[in-house]
């Protein structure tokens, strides 16, 4: 019976060591992952502070492969994007502050990531003659911004940006209707520039396509909806400026001269079916 009881005394004492020891070996390897991480970001921030952006970058990457749950993933993730800010490629640096601004909520980063992902978005590539989904994207992460952080400070460079993108769509309708009326199809390039002309109020184009549609309305005949523009144009423009008056009397101009070449054309016209229909009149 003793023996028993010292062979289940020592057992027990044996697990119990036994379990212990894995507990601390546990806390010591979490303490070690914890370490190894802390000084991998140290080490990664040192890069980062002294400009090496593109070498950064792995070990940031790195950090967030191995370090999940250690404290230094928020911090790495943020200057993985400011890596790729400061390298203005802007691509990446939206993809990484959107993933921050995912993952991180409550960061106290968090703001300056929403506005810095705007700002990449505002400077991927744009071109008028091509799709405009880019500057469709900047205009969301500006309104997403306003809309989370409605008394920002940034708020007016948010709107300076915002016009800067609402000129760039301005700019492709306007580039469309001008291709059209260059393209000899002024009924097309009526409805591009009426379309302009109701949308885009504040565009630096807005001058020039109220002369353009009045050309494009002349060009269809159409002289007193041309006459509309012009008078809108003087309304708009004012009439203290010597240049927008050299503009209104050469259009003016144009627009009567082509009323009149329309009206030659129309009674010549107009005497050619008299004379065939004389002509039909007399054979029958």
């Amino acid at each position: 019976m003793t023996d028993l009881l010292k062979k289940t005394l020592f057992c027990s004492f044996f697990l119990s060591a036994t379990f212990l020891a894995g507990c601390a070996s546990d806390g010591s390897d979490k303490m070690n992952h914890t370490e190894f991480c802390r000084a991998k970001y140290e080490k990664a921030e040192a890069m980062f502070k002294d400009g090496k952006y593109g070498r950064v970058q792995d070990k940031l990457e790195e950090i967030l492969t191995l370090c999940a749950g250690t404290g230094y993933m928020e911090n790495a993730q943020f200057l993985l994007a400011e890596s790729y800010f400061n390298l203005e490629e802007w691509i990446e640096a939206r993809g990484e502050y959107g993933s921050f601004v995912l993952n991180f909520p409550g960061s106290p980063f968090i703001e300056t990531a929403e506005f810095r992902k705007a700002i990449s978005s505002f400077n991927m590539e744009f071109k008028v003659a091509r799709d405009e989904s880019n500057t469709t994207i900047a205009m969301k992460d500006f309104e997403r911004y306003l809309s989370n952080y409605p008394e920002s400070p940034l708020r007016d460079s948010v709107n300076y940006y915002y016009g800067l993108l609402v000129e760039r769509m301005a700019e492709k309708e306007f580039q469309t209707a001008r291709l059209y009326l260059r393209m000899d199809k002024p009924q097309a390039a009526v409805i591009y520039f009426k379309e302009f002309l109701e949308t885009y109020k504040s565009s630096k184009r807005r001058k020039e396509s109220m002369f353009l549609i009045a050309q494009a309305y002349t060009d269809l005949d159409q002289f007193e909806a041309a006459r509309s523009y012009l008078e809108m144009a003087k309304q708009e423009l004012g009439e203290d400026n010597k240049d927008i008056q050299k503009l209104l009397k050469k259009t003016e101009k144009k627009i009567a001269k082509a009323e009149k070449s329309f009206e030659k054309r129309m009674k010549k016209d107009s005497e050619s079916k008299r004379i065939q229909k004389e002509e039909k009149e007399m054979l029958n």
